[in-house]
């Protein structure tokens, strides 16, 4: 039998391929003739990078660079031969911030360009981003500043940093942007449609988690909406309608219409750069599951993006969880045949989430589940 195991990382207490390794330790308990397969997973978010360097042979490069407050920050992203993976949360994430200091009219992009303009030096020309969890509502001014595009007000100086910059913005040049840009390929982990403006755009529906006052969020709209109608002048193709556009405050739009970056899914990303389809060639089963398995999971999280992947293969597919909700028989109908909660008994959240408990706890449920699965064959 050939077994592959695709998990999610469980947040805060394994890491994707931690977990596959728990899946593998209890299906060969189970079964010590099965074929197992562990495949990295994750979703273009948090976790993306080190689950793509780990399972696909990467190493990590850890950079300085100008975090979303003006100060210095080392963000680490992935390499993997002339691919860079890099999560703009580590550059300009809202966890950057305290609480306190969270204003979205300050907070910068600026790292995420000195970060890929690192990549690029490295020799790196293909980009998967993810741009989840960020600080800032700038509309990727900052980034494209660290890039080499000029971002400039009537007097022709560099605007200011944060999304207070955008209201002198006046022109946009493009001359003095990093040639190898011309070469490069960019596919981001967008994961919202959004748009750019309005009442479902990047500063209504977003701004407040990052700080942004009442009084900030229409002003902010209305220098997003100028600052889309500037780079039309340079890029006839900008759309601040299009789906996406509105994510990590605007950041969409930036990798769309200045970097002719691709917004997908980013489940899509993750298994099409890990090659999962192969792997899953001649597979009979198929593990997957991530630390909470709720209704949510069953609207396109990265687990059912692997479920449909091996159900179009005609693989069982089965999900391993550390909790499971209520609502989460969803799952069943979007490929998972069945799922189990991992967790045995009454315990407190900090027990369940100790990464020895969870590891222990994942193995043996993977055997229980295998030994049936045994059973049924014999």
């Amino acid at each position: 039998m050939k077994v592959v195991v695709a998990m999610d990382s469980f947040k805060g207490s394994l890491t994707s391929l931690a977990a596959g390794a728990a899946v593998r330790e209890g299906i060969l308990r189970a079964d010590p003739a099965a074929e197992v397969l562990v495949r990295p997973l994750a979703d273009g978010g948090e976790g993306t990078v080190e689950a793509l360097v780990s399972g696909m042979g990467g190493k990590l490069r850890t950079v300085r660079v100008t975090g979303p407050l003006g100060e210095g920050v080392d963000c680490a992203y992935g390499v993997l031969g002339d691919t860079a993976v890099i999560e703009m949360a580590g550059a300009a994430g809202l966890p950057l911030v305290p609480a306190e200091e969270r204003d979205p009219l300050r907070t910068t992009t600026y790292g995420v360009g000195e970060v890929i303009a690192d990549a690029i030096a490295q020799g790196c020309r293909r980009f998967l981003v993810g741009i989840g969890g960020s600080a800032t509502n700038d509309g990727g001014a900052g980034m494209l500043q660290a890039l080499g595009f000029g971002l400039l007000d009537a007097e022709g100086r560099d605007i200011p940093r944060g999304a207070q910059g955008l209201k002198k913005l006046a022109r946009i040049e493009t001359a003095g942007a990093l040639p190898a840009l011309v070469g490069c390929r960019f596919r981001v982990a967008c994961d919202v449609t959004n748009p750019l403006c309005g009442e479902k755009g990047a500063s209504a529906v977003f701004g407040p988690q990052k700080g942004a006052r009442p009084a900030d969020i229409p002003r902010m709209d209305a220098w997003l909406a100028a600052y889309a109608q500037i780079a039309a002048k340079a890029f006839p193709g900008a759309d601040p309608e299009a789906p996406g556009t509105g994510a990590a405050g605007g950041l969409g739009f930036a990798f769309r219409t200045f970097l002719s970056g691709e917004l997908e899914p980013g489940v899509q990303i993750v298994l099409e750069e890990t090659r999962l389809a192969e792997a899953l060639a001649g597979a009979d089963v198929v593990v997957t599951g991530e630390g909470r398995l709720d209704g949510q999971t069953a609207m396109g999280k990265a687990p059912v993006g692997v479920a449909r992947l091996a159900k179009a293969r005609g693989c069982l597919v089965l999900a391993l969880a550390g909790g499971v909700t209520r609502d989460a028989g969803a799952c069943n109908g979007v490929g998972i045949d069945a799922f189990f909660p991992a967790v045995r008994g009454v315990t407190t959240l900090a027990e369940a989430m100790d990464p020895e408990n969870a590891r222990a706890n994942l193995a043996d449920a993977a055997e229980q589940a295998f030994r049936l699965l045994a059973a049924a064959r014999a």
